[in-house]
């Protein structure tokens, strides 16, 4: 049997709040590698297009630069969370697209449209790598 099935399995059995939680930081946060470094957009695209804010903060750093519309503040990874979930509840999004990507050194940098609400934003990703995972350190949404 799969080692991660199991792992999933043990989990559940623990209880749903846990599994949950644990599912979302092992499966959200990834190591720094020649073959997967490239992929972080990926996850981070598809809780942004489902609006799932509770799984894209697990990308957050511990603390982040982040501006939603007009507003913008440093914030612990909660209180990031909480502004985003705000934002999903009030834009649903229905879709979300990277137009371009950068790298350099420790550094990911992403820029992409979100389709939510009837509208489209701009969404500007900045990731930074520590301790071999990269992390949100500025997270901005802006309307088209």
């Amino acid at each position: 049997m799969n080692l991660r099935i199991i792992a999933v399995v043990a989990l559940l059995a623990a209880g749903p709040g846990l599994a949950a939680q644990n599912f979302v930081m092992q499966n959200t946060a990834r190591p720094v590698s020649a073959d997967n470094s490239d992929d972080v957009f990926i996850p981070i695209s598809k809780y942004l297009a489902a609006g799932n804010a509770d799984a894209l903060s697990a990308w957050f750093a511990d603390n982040l630069e982040i501006a939603v519309l007009s507003g913008s503040s440093d914030a612990s990874r909660a209180q990031a969370r909480q502004i985003v979930k705000n934002f999903f509840n009030t834009y649903t999004p229905r879709s979300f697209d990277v137009n371009h990507t950068a790298t350099r050194a420790n550094m990911k940098y992403a820029l992409g449209t979100l389709k939510a609400g009837g509208e489209t934003f701009n969404v500007t990703i900045f990731l930074s790598c520590k301790d071999n995972t990269y992390r949100i350190k500025q997270f901005k949404i802006e309307r088209f």
